[in-house]
C-alpha cells in the first residue's frame, strides 16, 4: 500500500500521515449548527469526511471519528457578533429552541443517512458538555482571558503564532471580526456571553463570568479534547472555519495545554487541519439567507438520486472549488448509472457461475491487483477521489478475468467511495420527481403496449403512446445507450 499523504492547512503542505496513536486514527469534524436545513454545500463538508474516514479504514487504522452538533452559541455572524441562530430561529417559528434543534438534528441525520455516510463513533451535542465548557473556561480564564460587561473573552496575544492556520497575520486580515467596546485586540473572541440585563434566553446557564450561554468556538475545543485527547490526528471542516473558528480553537487548545508556538503543529490540538473548499452556485441558491435554498431534499424532489451528488463531489478533489449546475449533476447520475448497469453485468454473470463475491478473489487477477493498487495511490495522494474513480470505471470495463474478481475488487473500491453499487439498482436510480402526474407501474404498462405496437409494425399507435407519455412528463429514451427506456423529464 502507497503511503497515506494528507494536505495540512496549517503547515500548508502535503505530509506523510502518521498517527498520535499507533495504529489508530483520531477524527474530529465540525457538524452543523442545527438551526435550519443543510445546504448541499454543507453536505460537501460530511462527504469528504465521510471518504477521509473510510479510506484511513482502508489503510487499516482503527477509526474513532466525533461529529458535533451545535446547538447552542453559534451566532448569526461567524465573526463572533449578532443573535445565537438557534434563539433567533426558535423565535421565528414560534417554537421553543429544543424542538427547533431536534428537528434540523434529525433532518440532517436524514441528508447523512441519504449520502451513504457513515455514522461517526460519537455525535456530540454542545448541550451534553456545558459543565465540561465551564471548567475548561475556568482553567484558561486566569492567564488567557479578561470580562467585559458583555461576557468572558479571549485576549489573542496570550498565545503565539495566532491565526496562523488563516494566515491572518494583522488586524486587517480580520475583517469579518465586529468591534466590540472595550475589547483589547479585535480579533479577541467570546469564550461566555452573559445574557443582557432584562432578557431571558431559552437556553442559559449559571457561570462565574454571569448567566449566559458558551461562545461558539469553546465547545469544539471541550468536545474535541474529552473525546478524543490532546493531541488527536484530523481535525476537518469547510474552508470558511480555516479564517475564524479554527484559529480561535487553536488558540483555545494552546491555553489548555500550556503548549508554544504553532511551528509544532501537534501545539494547535491536532496535528493535522484538513478543510474542503467550497460548492459554488451561480443562482446565488447556496445561501440559506436567499429563503429557497439548495437541499439534498430538493434533488431528490426533482427525480435525482442523492448518491448522484455523492458522485459529483467525488468527481472533483475535496481542496477544489466545485460548480454544482443542473447538467452536471445530470452527467453524475449518468455515470453512477453506467457503473449500476455494469456491476449488474457482472451479478448477471456471476449467478450463472454461484460461488461467493467477497473475501480475496481480486487478487487471483492480475488486473484487479493493478487496478486496487492505482485505486490506492490515488486515495493516498490527499484522497484523489476523481482518479480512484477512474480506476473503478476500468475496473468494470475489464473484457476478462472472473466475475468473482471483478466484483470483489469493486466491493473493495466502493468501500472507500460508498456509492453502494454492490446492491444499488436500477430501479433504486429511478426516483419520481415531485412534480410528476403518472406512477411508474402507469409507465410501465404503456411503454408494455407500445412495445407491442412497434412488434407488430403498428407504428401510429406506438407514437400515440409515446406522444401521451411525454405530455404527462416521461422521455421514452429509444436507442439510449444506457438501455434506460425512459426517464421523467
Amino acid at each position: 500500500m502507497s503511503e497515506l499523504k494528507l494536505f495540512n492547512s496549517l503547515t500548508r503542505k502535503l505530509e506523510t500521515f502518521q498517527p498520535v496513536h499507533s495504529g489508530e486514527a483520531r477524527v474530529y469534524t465540525c457538524g452543523p449548527t442545527v438551526y435550519n436545513y443543510p445546504h448541499i454545500g454543507n453536505m460537501r463538508a460530511y462527504v469528504f469526511a465521510d471518504v477521509l474516514g473510510r479510506t484511513l479504514s482502508w489503510k487499516g487504522y482503527k477509526l474513532t471519528h466525533v461529529i458535533n452538533i451545535t446547538d447552542v452559541g453559534h451566532l448569526t455572524d461567524d465573526a463572533d457578533s449578532g443573535e445565537d441562530k438557534l434563539e433567533k430561529a426558535a423565535a421565528e417559528k414560534a417554537q421553543s429552541i429544543w424542538e427547533i434543534a431536534r428537528h434540523y438534528t434529525e433532518a440532517y441525520w436524514a441528508d447523512v443517512k441519504a449520502l451513504n455516510i457513515r455514522e461517526p463513533a460519537k455525535w456530540s451535542v454542545a448541550t451534553d458538555y456545558i459543565d465540561e465548557m465551564l471548567e475548561f473556561a475556568k482553567q484558561i480564564a486566569p492567564r488567557h482571558c479578561y470580562e467585559l460587561d458583555s461576557g468572558l473573552y479571549f485576549d489573542v496575544s496570550t498565545v503565539d503564532d495566532y491565526g496562523r492556520l488563516a494566515r491572518a497575520v494583522t488586524e486587517e486580515g480580520e475583517g469579518r471580526i465586529e468591534t466590540v467596546e472595550g475589547k483589547r485586540n479585535a480579533a479577541d473572541f467570546a469564550i461566555w456571553r452573559k445574557t443582557p440585563a432584562g432578557e431571558t434566553r431559552q437556553m442559559e446557564w449559571d457561570s462565574p463570568w454571569g448567566r449566559g450561554a458558551p461562545g461558539w468556538h469553546l465547545e469544539c475545543s471541550v468536545m474535541g479534547g474529552k473525546l478524543l485527547g490532546f493531541p488527536f490526528d484530523i481535525h476537518t471542516g469547510g474552508i470558511d472555519h480555516r479564517e475564524i473558528h479554527h484559529p480561535n480553537e487553536i488558540a483555545q487548545n494552546q491555553a489548555f495545554c500550556c503548549t508554544n508556538g504553532l511551528e509544532v503543529a501537534e501545539n494547535s490540538g491536532a496535528r493535522i487541519w484538513m478543510h474542503n473548499n467550497f460548492l459554488v452556485e451561480r443562482s446565488g441558491k447556496m445561501s440559506k439567507s436567499s429563503g429557497e435554498f439548495l437541499r439534498l431534499q430538493l434533488l431528490i424532489d426533482k427525480g435525482y438520486h442523492p448518491l448522484a451528488y455523492r458522485m459529483m463531489c467525488l468527481q472533483a478533489h475535496y481542496r477544489s472549488e466545485l460548480e454544482f449546475s443542473w447538467e452536471g449533476l445530470q452527467a453524475a447520475l449518468t455515470r453512477l448509472k453506467r457503473m449500476v448497469m455494469a456491476v449488474r453485468k457482472w451479478w448477471a454473470i456471476h449467478e450463472e457461475t454461484g460461488g461467493p463475491v467477497y473475501g480475496d478473489a481480486w487478487e487471483r487477477n492480475g488486473e484487479t491487483v493493478a487496478l486496487l493498487e492505482r485505486f490506492d495511490a490515488a486515495l493516498a495522494n490527499d484522497l484523489n477521489t476523481a482518479d480512484a474513480l477512474t480506476a473503478l470505471d476500468e475496473c468494470l470495463a475489464l473484457k476478462r478475468g472472473d466475475s468473482n474478481c471483478i466484483l470483489s475488487a469493486v466491493a473493495r473500491m466502493d468501500f472507500v467511495l460508498g456509492l453502494n453499487l454492490i446492491d444499488l439498482t436500477r430501479a433504486d436510480l429511478r426516483i419520481r420527481p415531485k412534480s410528476a402526474q403518472i406512477t411508474e407501474d402507469e409507465i410501465e404498462t404503456a411503454l408494455a403496449k407500445r412495445k407491442e405496437a412497434r412488434a407488430a409494425k403498428d407504428f401510429a399507435t406506438s407514437d400515440a403512446i409515446r406522444d401521451d407519455l411525454a405530455a404527462k412528463g416521461v422521455e421514452v429514451m429509444d436507442g439510449d445507450p444506457l438501455g434506460w427506456e425512459w426517464k421523467l423529464a
